[in-house]
C-alpha cells in the first residue's frame, strides 16, 4: 500500500502540533479525517507513529525517524512544479559544450563566464574534442553546442559566427623568419621544415593552411592534432608551424610569432553549432544569452 502527499501533511501537522484537534485547525478539516488519514499512512508504513489517548499525542521511536522524511518528501514535493518550470523555461538545467583545444585560448573562459553570470542554475558540462567529434556527438545528442571550425551540414545543423582571428607562423626564437619586419609569405617558407596540422584530426587547419601555403611533403617533419603540441615542437627546434592567432596567448617559452599573409585578413573561424531541434530548453536559453557574445567581451 502507498500514502499520499495529504496523509503526510496531516502527519506532520500533528507531529508539530501533538494534538489533533489543533492539527486539524491548521489544516481546515475536522479531527475525524484527520484521524483516519493516520491511520491509512501507518498501515501503508506498517508502522506505529503516534501513540495517542485523550489526554495526549506523542511520536514513537519509528515516527520521530519518519517525519525526517515526510517533511524532506513535502519538500521535494513542493518543489517540483517550481523545477519543472525552471527546466521548461531552460533556466535551470545543464547545457554540455564540447570544445576544440585552441578554442580555449581567450575564447572559452570569457564563453563560460558570460554563461554562468547570466544563467547560474545551468550546469556546463566540457568535453575537448575536435569538430569532427562535435558533429557526431551533437548528432547523437552526447552534447548540446559546439565551438567547431566549419564546414558543416546546414540541414541539421544551426551556426554562429563567434570569432574570426589571423593565421600566424610560430618559430623558435632567433629564426630569421621573426626579423623579416614584415607578414610572412609562401615563398618565405618554401624551405623550411614545417609542423603540420594532422589532414583527419585537425581537418579544418589542415586544409586553411595548405590552400594559403603549399607544403613539399618532404618538408612536413611531423604531423600532428593539437596546437600545444606543436608549439612545444617548435620551442625544441624541429621546425616551424601554422597557428591560430589565439595560441599566442600560450607564451611558450623559445616559440616566437609572426602573422601570416593571407588574402582574407582574419581566415580562422570559430563557430557556435547545435542540432536544429534540440529538446534542450537550456541549450535555447544559454543561445540567446551568447547571441551578442565576442570573445573580446
Amino acid at each position: 500500500m502507498t500514502f499520499t502527499l495529504e496523509q503526510l501533511r496531516g502527519f506532520v501537522a500533528v507531529a508539530d502540533e501533538l494534538h489533533f484537534g489543533r492539527a486539524a485547525a491548521r489544516l481546515k478539516m475536522t479531527q475525524p479525517p484527520l484521524s483516519r488519514q493516520i491511520q491509512k499512512l501507518e498501515r501503508a508504513v506498517d508502522a506505529q507513529l503516534l501513540v495517542r489517548d485523550n489526554r495526549r499525542v506523542e511520536l514513537t521511536a519509528a515516527g520521530e525517524v519518519f517525519l525526517l522524511e515526510a517533511r524532506r518528501l513535502l519538500s521535494l514535493a513542493d518543489a517540483a512544479p517550481d523545477l519543472a518550470r525552471r527546466v521548461s523555461s531552460g533556466s535551470t538545467g545543464m547545457v554540455r559544450i564540447g570544445f576544440t583545444a585552441a578554442s580555449t585560448y581567450g575564447v572559452l573562459g570569457r564563453l563560460l563566464n558570460r554563461l554562468s553570470a547570466e544563467l547560474p542554475e545551468v550546469d556546463v558540462g566540457l568535453g575537448e574534442m575536435v569538430t569532427r567529434e562535435q558533429v557526431a556527438g551533437l548528432r547523437n545528442e552526447e552534447i548540446d553546442l559546439g565551438l567547431a571550425r566549419p564546414p558543416f551540414d546546414h540541414k541539421t545543423f544551426s551556426s554562429h559566427l563567434l570569432h574570426r582571428e589571423a593565421m600566424l607562423v610560430a618559430a623558435p626564437t632567433g629564426h630569421l623568419l621573426l626579423e623579416l619586419g614584415r607578414d610572412v609569405t609562401a615563398a618565405d617558407v618554401a624551405d623550411e621544415p614545417v609542423i603540420m596540422h594532422s589532414p583527419t584530426e585537425a581537418r579544418y587547419f589542415y586544409d586553411l593552411v595548405v590552400g594559403i601555403v603549399p607544403i613539399a611533403h618532404q618538408n612536413t617533419v611531423h604531423t600532428v592534432s593539437q596546437v600545444l603540441t606543436m608549439l612545444w615542437l617548435v620551442a625544441a627546434g624541429r621546425g616551424i608551424a601554422f597557428v591560430p592567432a589565439s595560441a599566442a596567448r600560450l607564451s611558450i617559452a623559445g616559440v616566437g610569432f609572426v602573422r601570416l599573409a593571407t588574402a582574407v585578413p582574419q581566415p580562422a573561424e570559430l563557430h557556435l553549432l547545435w542540432r536544429r531541434d534540440s529538446p534542450n530548453p537550456a541549450l535555447w536559453r544559454a543561445l540567446e544569452v551568447l547571441k551578442d557574445f565576442t570573445p573580446l567581451q
